[in-house]
């Protein structure tokens, strides 16, 4: 083989790699936001890990027939897509655990009966199970002394301050890692989170019911395990692709948005809910859904190390990523053509 030919071999063999990695980087793009509070558990992920086909308290079976068992297939994504902080503006009394949507409706009974974490006053580790991290702040409140349970939630019935607030937690094992100190309470109580994400108007929300009484509750909750999250993630109708918000209705990961309506609104995951476009409906819907979300595993917590949660990810990173692969692409050709021109003059 001519020497001049090996080069360019060898020159273009050792460049593909880098190549294919970036592009392979430019696919994942940048996480999107999804999780739920898991250190006190949700009731949404409390139903889930009791199982969606066939869950074992009341409350559980109830809030199935209420909805149907994809709310709890759903269980990251109680979300409204353009909250840009408007929390109580647009997310009414007695709807708070449902963030307003229709689809999760069930979360929202006035019920005794939720299962519930025993919890202590004081110091207290939180935890945020993210199944896909980005950047922005947490905030928790606890319901006030006198707060009944067999009444619809009311943000009035929250203390108007949070009892913690942190901004970019640690990322730690596939959970954000919030500390806070729990007000002197006793009895039935709920904590209520509030996520906003910083880098886009979506926002994420979550109702753990627990007991500061001093004993257990009568039906304790549990956290889903990794096992089951992953065994069940092919019933899910949530993308883990990028995505902004794209205001109420416009819906669907398909077209980048989220585009929750404050009020029932769909989002477009799949053919599950009304109000996301038809080019959202489709683009998320059976295989095509599946094969975004196994690219996507990339930007997993475990496999992120923790790094998403400190460094976040914006719109800018599609844009480095692909400029960087543009211009990976376009050396290799340059490099291509001019050894092949060196390599006709010397034949010549």
């Amino acid at each position: 083989m001519h020497p001049l030919r090996r080069t360019v071999r060898i020159s273009l063999l050792s460049l593909t790699p880098l190549a294919s990695l970036t592009l392979a980087t430019l696919a994942a793009g940048p996480a999107a936001a999804h999780g739920t509070m898991t250190d006190p558990v949700s009731r949404v992920s409390a139903c889930f890990a009791e199982g969606p086909e066939s869950p074992d308290s009341a409350a559980c079976k109830a809030l199935v027939e209420a909805g149907g068992t994809q709310p709890l297939y759903d269980w990251n994504e109680v979300n409204i897509g353009d909250a840009a902080g408007r929390h109580r503006q647009i997310i009414p009394d007695g709807k708070l655990c449902s963030a307003g949507r229709d689809k999760y409706k069930g979360l929202d009974m006035a019920r005794t009966d939720w299962p519930a974490t025993r919890l202590d006053s004081g110091a207290h580790t939180f935890r945020y199970r993210a199944t896909a991290p980005h950047r922005g702040t947490f905030q928790l409140y606890v319901t006030k002394d006198g707060y009944d349970p067999s009444k619809p939630l009311k943000w009035s019935d929250l203390e108007e301050k949070p009892f913690a607030e942190v901004t970019n937690p640690t990322l730690k094992d596939g959970s954000y890692v919030i500390d806070g100190t729990v007000p002197k309470r006793s009895g039935r109580h709920l904590i209520y989170s509030i996520w906003q994400r910083s880098d886009s108007p979506e926002a994420f929300y979550t109702c753990s019911d627990v007991d500061l009484g001093g004993q257990a509750p009568a039906t304790k909750a549990s956290a889903p395990s990794e096992r089951q999250i992953a065994a069940e993630a092919g019933r899910s109708t949530v993308d883990h692709g990028g995505h902004g918000g794209d205001g109420p209705g416009t819906g669907g990961h398909g077209t980048g948005g989220h585009g929750t309506a404050a009020n029932g609104g769909g989002t477009g995951h799949g053919a599950a809910e009304a109000g996301g476009t038809e080019a959202g409906k489709t683009a998320d819907g059976g295989d095509a859904h599946r094969a975004h979300y196994a690219v996507n595993t990339a930007n997993a917590p475990a496999t992120q190390g923790g790094r998403l949660a400190e460094t976040g990810g914006d719109s800018g990173t599609t844009v480095l990523t692909a400029g960087g692969a543009a211009v990976l692409a376009a050396g290799s050709a340059t490099l291509f053509l001019t050894m092949r021109r060196r390599a006709a003059r010397d034949r010549a």
